[in-house]
């Protein structure tokens, strides 16, 4: 797979690397610009990036696979996540992801990113999404949503079709 940057997305990268006093402080930035137009980052995006900022390519791999907001593949077109760290854990989210898997037809077993058939819908388990307090969260899309009982998700669901 090619990867294929038009000219109006690497002009917006380069203005936003301009922005930084030094290339690889706009790493995140221009992740998320690649992501928003790839819907992934591919290990090709991957090597682009690296290039573009003066970087070896495993320091990118590094942010990819660190950082939970960056997908290695592609995704359907509502992203789900579960918070499956500690807090969450105890307040119920393999229960509200095992929920989620049989709404949604998908392997309880699977805590990768799955799709559904439709490619409506993606869900995954990440770590931390920084709502402790208010466990168990999940993300739909960019919306954050705290206290997450299997009752909620099904009307978060509704309002995603």
């Amino acid at each position: 797979m090619s990867l294929n940057i038009p000219k109006k997305l690497e002009t917006a990268v380069n203005r936003t690397i301009r922005n930084y006093p030094q290339k690889r402080s706009a790493s995140l930035m221009v992740l998320h610009a690649i992501q928003e137009h790839e819907g992934y980052i591919s290990p090709e995006a991957v090597e682009w990036v690296a290039r573009k900022l003066e970087l070896e390519p495993i320091n990118v791999h590094e942010l990819v696979t660190f950082y939970p907001m960056f997908r290695q593949q592609a995704a359907g077109r509502r992203v789900i996540k579960i918070c499956r760290t500690l807090s969450c854990a105890l307040a119920g989210a393999d229960g509200l992801r095992r929920h989620l898997c049989g709404k949604l037809g998908l392997d309880e077993r699977d805590h990768r990113l799955q799709i559904t058939e439709d490619g409506r819908f993606s869900l995954e388990s990440v770590e931390c999404l920084a709502g402790c307090g208010v466990a168990p969260v999940m993300m739909c899309g960019d919306d954050f949503h705290e206290g997450v009982t299997p009752e909620k998700a099904d009307e978060i669901l509704k309002e995603k079709e």
